[in-house]
């Protein structure tokens, strides 16, 4: 993984926080996160689930067919779970201190 984790990617981490999920769950799971603001397209996960297992932060559980397509699972490894645990601690870290500085020049209570 790299040093910065982009938005989309922690999203999708994060939703899978909650257990497997297959690639549409996890797409309607980012849009929910997101408030509708993070839109994921299939090829772009996709592409962002094969850099992850690959990267060893997320892994495939199972397959089953639906309806005539392949829908493929995938949950958190160990890894992932613990990037995803210090990019959340980073993130909230960060955001106290920019709320901490605004109240100090009066812009937010």
């Amino acid at each position: 993984m790299t040093k910065e984790m982009r938005e989309p990617t922690f999203l999708v981490l994060a939703t899978l926080a909650e257990g497997k999920k297959h690639g549409y769950a996890v797409i309607q799971g980012v849009a929910s996160l997101s408030e509708g603001e993070v839109d994921l397209k299939a090829g772009t996960l996709y592409a962002m689930l094969d850099r992850l297992t690959f990267d060893g932060v997320i892994e495939s559980v199972g397959e089953e067919v639906v309806d005539g397509r392949l829908r493929r699972y995938y949950e958190l490894t160990p890894q992932g779970t613990t990037l995803l645990s210090e990019e959340s601690k980073r993130r909230v870290k960060v955001s106290n201190i920019a709320l901490r500085r605004l109240r100090f020049v009066g812009g937010v209570a």
